[in-house]
């Protein structure tokens, strides 16, 4: 079938909306009529070949919600007219050693693999490589693995379910999976964006005490306050932030330090604002960054630091609950969205994104 698609075909330049083929849903696939697609920094980083360069044509889009359209062969989970969202992320096998202790995030049997070409084609007979491997969500039809679908309450709005699927698993999934923040214990958030927003209310639904929101912009870290954060520093104009951090937690510097936003340096002065038997976590990360500037004694006196990748949610368990928490008025979604944009208006959301001055842009099909 035909569809409308915003493609990359060059890097740093406006994606091009097109007419292209789609593949029929294959065994265990299934094809989605896109309803509305959230636009993350990653697909920023995308268009300017800072994940990496990869071959072009390319599309990218991974904050999906959709209505399933059909299902190909072996297709057991959804049916027709669902509501779902796609993540990038599969459900687990249910029979390797990291499923079994319950970590299906890290499945070795269904695993994340980006940069593949997808279902799409082109007028000249190019395949499209989607930059999010499993999903694309810049055109009005894809097909998705039905692994990588999660079934969404009829209740809630395709524009508020579509950021769970990567902006709010990230940061809360971070800071209740992969940082384990504990109740009572001081936690700091670098990079107030949408990921850095779903990791503050992550530690506020715990009881985390102080939260520091560490960000460039004043106006996002007023909105940090609004999702939980106790104090928050400009550390742009902050002279020495690290020191700031450890006059808010009494001298003893933070128990847990959360990095949604990428940068060797900022990992480095983030990882100095942890007193002894911290944890830092890595959300953000660019491409083939490399760390340099750490001492093995610094790890001596017990402090960690670790990784997360999309949270290390279990897709069909946390994602349906995160939703159910949403519409009990527990966790906030709709705070996130900052402006909503036609598809023909894709390249003016990119460009808002890309910015700096917003949360998340959302692309609403009709």
């Amino acid at each position: 079938m035909k569809t409308k698609a915003a493609i990359t075909y060059e890097y740093h330049k406006p994606l091009v909306i097109e007419e292209v083929d789609l593949d029929p849903p294959g065994k265990k696939e299934v094809r989605l009529k896109v309803a509305a697609t959230a636009i993350c920094h990653s697909d920023v980083h995308c268009k300017h070949a800072e994940h990496g360069v990869h071959p072009l044509p390319a599309i990218g889009g991974h904050e999906i919600c959709g209505y399933v359209d059909a299902v190909g062969e072996e297709v057991t989970y959804v049916k027709k007219g669902d509501k779902v969202i796609a993540s990038i992320i599969p459900v687990g096998c249910g029979q390797c050693y990291y499923c079994y202790i319950g970590a299906q995030g890290v499945c070795r049997n269904n695993t994340l693999a980006l940069f593949k070409p997808g279902p799409l084609v082109n007028s000249r007979g190019t395949r499209i490589l989607n930059f999010e491997g499993p999903v694309a969500g810049f055109t009005e039809y894809t097909v998705v693995p039905e692994v990588n679908l999660v079934k969404m309450p009829d209740e809630i709005a395709v524009d508020k379910a579509c950021l769970i699927a990567c902006g709010v698993i990230s940061g809360y999934g971070a800071v209740l999976n992969r940082a384990k923040v504990q109740t009572n214990r001081s936690c700091v958030v670098v990079g107030t964006g949408g990921v850095g927003l779903n990791a503050i209310q992550g530690a506020a639904s715990i009881g985390a005490y102080p939260i520091i929101a560490v960000d460039i912009v004043d106006s996002k870290l007023e909105v940090a306050k609004l999702f939980g954060a106790t104090y928050v520093i400009n550390s742009r104009i902050e002279k020495d932030p690290v020191k700031k951090v450890f006059e808010l937690t009494y001298g003893r510097g933070a128990d847990y330090i959360i990095v949604s936003v990428a940068g060797i340096e900022i990992l480095r002065q983030a990882w100095t604002m942890g007193g002894p038997l911290s944890t830092t976590c890595v959300i953000g990360h660019g491409w083939d960054e490399r760390l340099s500037d750490w001492r093995p004694v610094e790890f001596c006196g017990g402090r960690t630091l670790t990784g997360s990748a999309m949270g290390g949610v279990r897709t069909r368990v946390d994602i349906p609950r995160l939703a159910e928490l949403y519409l009990a008025g527990k966790i906030k979604l709709d705070e996130l969205v900052t402006n909503r944009f036609p598809f023909s208006q894709i390249n003016q959301a990119m460009d808002s994104m890309e910015a700096g001055k917003v949360i998340r842009n959302i692309i609403m099909f009709d």
